[in-house]
């Protein structure tokens, strides 16, 4: 076995510890909007498709403040690696602050996309269902950055089972009021798919509540003198976030942007059909929370190495990261291929839906690899601190590239929405081979300075 083989081998034990935890959490979250979905099939295509046009819609926006906290990985980690807790404490305090900050401008943003969403084309019976639903998810925004903030700082630190058990517990109680309100069951209201909103404001704020505690049972614990820091922002502190946490933020938007108009579009076409892609593009969200996992954990292994000047390090990190989420990947597209009824059957039972929904699975199939390899690379690079080359050729990738090569296939040359799916794959195998061939780049060339 060559030395290369025998640390990456070394490095995959603790990858594995601090990845596993992370990836759960993931699943937990992806796992809210399946459970949504999932409760009001019940109630028809419609009901589907308006759950899935609202959830995505409203992420496309807030996902710029979450992008915006990713910088804290950068910071909180190298802060860490470096032995400084009192920096890591100082930037909490700042993302907290920016939480704050960005909740009011994204809740207008959210707000006049409600305003205008009888514009957007959709059917008239999701539009219907649809407009009620994303106006009360509104009031989850600023519960889901503060829990995004006190969630980076955990992970940088390498606290990840607080993280996991918060995801975890949230869906049993996201599960339980959505059988209370969505049907109206034990005397609840019977709010169908309004119920399913108020369900997921519940859940995101018992998110927020529970990583605030864990946070502060961290610090009693070990005593890491969270407390003893200034807590007032500064301005340089607030720049340096900002720096890092934009080109991520972009990066973010445009990616789940693309996906938001993409359904947008598949919304023009028959309930059915947008059902069918609704229920796979949450399955394909389920797979790719594994490499988005990993890639966090990469993250913070990378940006401990480099916090701690040790190159050798940060190179075994990202690898062993890039070969866990490329396999875990490699095994969904093959479960895509061979599986496909198995799958769609645990959502619907809806012949038509079915239908279109086993041709959406092989295209995703074809996209899996790259997928997860794009997800790796993009928090590898971000331990780094590179969080503007993902975000140019998400640009690239997606929206100049995937969009209209989809747009084309299905509107033009009739494809319908089978030419949606192979855009965005086209977008994605494009990101993907890049990504990691800059990974590889920077990881060779980097060497720290003392």
């Amino acid at each position: 076995m060559t030395a290369a083989l025998r640390n990456l081998r070394r490095e995959m034990r603790p990858m594995v510890r601090l990845a596993v935890p992370v990836v759960v959490a993931e699943l937990g979250w992806i796992a809210m909007g399946i459970v949504d979905i999932a409760m009001v099939g019940r109630l028809g295509p419609e009901a589907i498709g308006a759950v899935g046009v609202g959830s995505v819609l409203f992420f496309a926006v807030v996902v710029f403040g979450i992008g915006v906290l990713l910088g804290l990985d950068t910071l909180v980690a190298q802060a860490y690696g470096a032995g400084r807790l009192d920096e890591c404490h100082r930037w909490l305090f700042h993302g907290i602050g920016l939480s704050l900050m960005l909740a009011v401008p994204l809740t207008l943003v959210t707000a006049a996309v409600i305003a205008t969403l009888d514009r957007w084309g959709l059917h008239p019976d999701v539009q219907r269902l649809a407009t009620p639903y994303f106006s009360k998810i509104i009031w989850s925004i600023l519960p889901l950055l503060l829990y995004t903030a006190f969630r980076r700082y955990l992970q940088a630190l390498g606290v990840v089972t607080p993280v996991m058990t918060a995801l975890v517990s949230a869906n049993l109680i996201n599960v339980l009021a959505n059988w209370l309100l969505v049907f109206g069951n034990l005397g609840a209201p019977r709010l169908g798919v309004d119920g399913a909103a108020w369900a997921t404001c519940l859940s995101r704020v018992y998110l927020a509540l529970f990583l605030f505690l864990a946070v502060l049972r961290h610090d009693h614990r070990h005593r890491t003198g969270l407390w003893d820091v200034p807590r007032r922002l500064e301005l340089h502190r607030l720049r340096r976030l900002g720096a890092l946490g934009l080109p991520a933020a972009v990066q973010v938007t445009l990616e789940v942007g693309v996906f938001a108009a993409v359904t947008a579009l598949a919304g023009r076409l028959a309930p059915a059909t947008l059902a069918a892609h609704q229920i796979v593009l949450n399955v394909a969200s389920v797979t790719f929370m594994v490499p988005l996992g990993v890639g966090s954990a990469g993250a913070v292994r990378v940006g401990q190495a480099v916090g701690r000047l040790d190159a050798p390090g940060a190179r075994h990190a990202g690898w062993a990261a890039l070969v866990l989420g490329g396999g875990f990947m490699s095994c969904a597209a093959v479960v895509f291929v061979l599986a496909p009824h198995a799958i769609l059957g645990l959502f619907t039972t809806d012949a038509a839906v079915i239908r279109v929904g086993v041709s959406l699975l092989f295209v995703a199939a074809v996209f899996q690899l790259f997928d997860g390899l794009q997800g790796v690379a993009t928090g590898v690079l971000r331990g780094f601190g590179d969080t503007r080359t993902p975000m140019l050729w998400n640009l690239a990738g997606h929206w100049c590239v995937g969009l209209p090569v989809g747009y084309m296939l299905c509107f033009e040359l009739g494809w319908g929405v089978i030419g949606l799916w192979v855009g965005l794959s086209t977008g994605l195998i494009l990101v993907g081979v890049v990504l990691v061939a800059v990974w590889w780049n920077r990881a060779r060339a980097w060497a720290p300075v003392a």
